[in-house]
């Protein structure tokens, strides 16, 4: 590794211009790409004290043994170039966003004479026209089938359709109605072409119109009791309805967004964007990546570059455009007007240039707060969350990826054996009070929920712990006591939160104990290892900089941020966590929802629910009167004078007459 200090340019050298600027490594390869305002000072904030620097930015200067950069014109030329180089290089320090899947699309190739309907996930080619991207295959397919009903234009490949002409047969489709059979000469060029028209106008509108007209021409055959043309036009209509809704309105019709949601935890961020096109959702697309050290704003600077760089060279978006052989407002390839983002971009007005630039008319970067549009945006945020999630656990169950995250831990960790069963702990409370722990089992990489405990913290004089290094000392003692009776079948107290009795797989061993924080917190487990004679590995797991730290030691380690030893001990963190945060909320809500009714002696929980149940309220029970309550089932003369002697003030009870 390069010192950087050996290869600092000076300060005088580096100009004050904007520009793109390259880390190389001693390989020649571009490990990282950058953008600046001012050069100079962009670039001395790498050459600072290494101790200041993020730890993926220290191992990365440290990797570099040159720094090159270009001088721009403007802030959107360093845009530009800043994307064209990361794509070129792909440069392992860049935070790159990448399709979590190829989606399939709907394709009218209006470039071609004979048009063709198709679905396809190949590259978008100028000129023609594409409607999605679709989650599911069959959901294109199926609107496909239900299109070529009332629009039958060209479905077949290049061939079929040459071999249909050379023999003068059309093929399947062109016999049951779902092809006008171009092939054939059953229609010519520009009526092929206009039927086309029609599908493109019906798929970039909301059909309404369409369908408006399809209805009346069913009315008027059916009163000229022609009901076999008003059958076909029923069905077109159907078809047409089911395409339609599969593109729900959810703003007014002018509306053209690309509208995108964040998700990030410590290590990956999860993005989605929702492609609305005349206030209809028109597709939508997700990405997963690594992330290190950027903020919210940082990532969605980055997010937008790569996403709209791909427009860099295409023809500008025109907005007068009016011909459907254009590339309009109207398809999700084209830049939209707005572009909604969670939050504000750093570099918000070079962005707006830029992308200005592009389209060739007016781009507005827009943050909504309120009303439909904010609406739309949390259910795009709950796609991006919702989508992390199924990244995380299909990466949970990949074997290969358990297993070299076990390994990375037992090498990292140097322990004897890769550890089988990892046990992780953490602490909840709401300033002190209703204080709780948590502790989850993962074996073999894997979680094993029928393990997993809870804990009520109690503190020495019952009424909880000081603070947190307290509490998980009590709840470390509570746990690893059981190791030392493995044997027992005794029936656990009820009002520990260990209820049920000690399964023998309660007393196995773990070989790892993952505290949630830093070092104060894992010298503190530790200490009750040592006291109890425990002998098991403890590590801490920081969450600021997703740190594992070993007792005593002064340092903490630093894994890479794609390293699955990493992602395991997080997952295992934020599930214990998850899990003491589900207990506390349970304990707090049981605390604050105590009924008046629990005051009442001899009043049980049966016979509250039937008062409630009857009177829907405790407002409604205090206001009742001694006759009104024996109305209720298991409420005498007796439990009624209570109840109203002790909502009226009166202590003693006096009996219901």
């Amino acid at each position: 590794m390069a010192n950087p200090e050996s290869y600092r340019p000076k300060t005088g050298d580096i100009p004050r211009d904007p520009g793109v600027y390259r880390f190389i490594d001693e390989d020649e390869r571009v490990i990282y790409v950058g953008k600046a305002k001012n050069l100079r000072q962009r670039l001395q904030n790498y050459f600072q004290d290494p101790a200041l620097l993020h730890p993926r930015t220290r191992q990365m200067v440290f990797t570099a043994v040159r720094v090159q950069w270009v001088v721009v014109a403007s802030e959107i030329e360093a845009l530009t170039l800043e994307y064209s180089w990361i794509k070129e290089f792909a440069p392992r320090f860049n935070v790159m966003y990448r399709d979590d899947k190829s989606y399939p699309y709907l394709a009218v190739t209006m470039s071609e004479e004979f048009p063709r309907v198709m679905v396809t996930r190949n590259a978008h080619r100028r000129g023609n026209r594409y409607y999605g991207p679709y989650t599911k295959v069959w959901a294109v397919r199926d609107s496909l089938d239900q299109l070529l009903r009332v629009f039958p234009i060209r479905s077949c490949s290049a061939g079929v359709f040459r071999g249909a002409q050379r023999s003068g047969r059309p093929c399947l489709l062109g016999y049951i109605g779902k092809c006008s059979a171009p092939c054939v000469g059953r229609v010519g060029v520009e009526e092929h072409r206009d039927i086309a028209l029609h599908m493109v106008r019906f798929l970039d509108g909301s059909g309404e119109e369409l369908i408006s007209q399809k209805k009346k021409e069913m009315a008027a055959a059916s009163a000229d009791l022609d009901f076999e043309r008003a059958a076909r036009l029923r069905d077109d209509v159907r078809a047409l309805e089911v395409v339609a809704e599969r593109n729900t309105v959810v703003l007014d019709a002018d509306v053209d967004a690309d509208v995108f949601g964040l998700v990030v935890d410590e290590l990956e961020a999860s993005v989605q964007v929702f492609f609305v096109r005349g206030g209809r959702i028109r597709g939508q697309r997700g990405w997963i990546s690594a992330i290190e050290d950027e903020d919210a704003p940082g990532l969605v600077n980055q997010l937008l570059v790569q996403v709209y760089g791909e427009y860099t060279g295409e023809a500008a978006t025109k907005a007068q455009a009016t011909s459907v052989d254009d590339v309009d407002h109207t398809s999700t390839s084209a830049l939209p007007r707005e572009i909604w983002v969670p939050t504000a971009p750093v570099d918000g007005a070079a962005l707006t240039a830029w992308l200005t630039d592009l389209r060739g008319a007016k781009v507005t970067i827009k943050t909504p707060q309120r009303g439909p549009k904010a609406q739309l945006m949390e259910t795009v945020k709950t796609n991006a969350a919702q989508a992390l999630q199924r990244h995380k656990l299909a990466r949970a169950g990949d074997i290969t990826e358990r297993s070299q995250a076990l390994e990375e831990l037992r090498v990292g960790l140097d322990l004897p054996r890769a550890p089988l069963r990892i046990e992780g702990y953490d602490i909840s409370h709401t300033q002190g009070t209703h204080q709780v722990g948590s502790m989850v089992v993962f074996e073999d990489g894997l979680a094993k929920k029928s393990d997993y405990r809870h804990f009520v913290v109690r503190g020495e004089d019952g009424q909880g712990a000081r603070d947190d290094t307290a509490a998980m000392d009590e709840v470390l003692r509570r746990r690893l006591r059981r190791l030392l009776e493995p044997t027992q079948e005794t029936e656990m107290p009820k009002e520990s939160g260990e209820a049920g009795p000690d399964r023998p797989r309660f007393a196995y061993r773990p070989d790892l104990i993952v505290v949630d924080g830093g070092l104060p917190q894992v010298n503190a487990a530790q200490r009750v290892v040592d006291e109890l004679g425990a002998d098991v590995t403890v590590v801490g797991l920081a969450k600021r900089l997703e740190e594992i730290w070993i007792p005593g030691e002064e340092f903490p380690i630093i894994l890479s941020r794609q390293s699955p030893a990493l992602r395991l001990l997080q997952h295992l963190r934020d599930e214990s966590h998850r899990f003491a945060i589900t207990f506390h909320r349970k304990r707090r809500s049981a605390s604050m929802t105590r009924s008046a009714l629990d005051e009442i002696p001899g009043l049980g929980p049966a016979k509250q629910a039937a008062l409630l149940k009857h009177f829907k309220s405790v407002a409604r029970i205090k206001a009742a009167s001694a006759e009104d309550l024996q109305a209720v089932s298991g409420i005498g003369p007796a439990m009624a004078g209570a109840i109203v002697a002790h909502f009226s003030g009166n202590s003693e009870g006096k009996l219901a007459r």
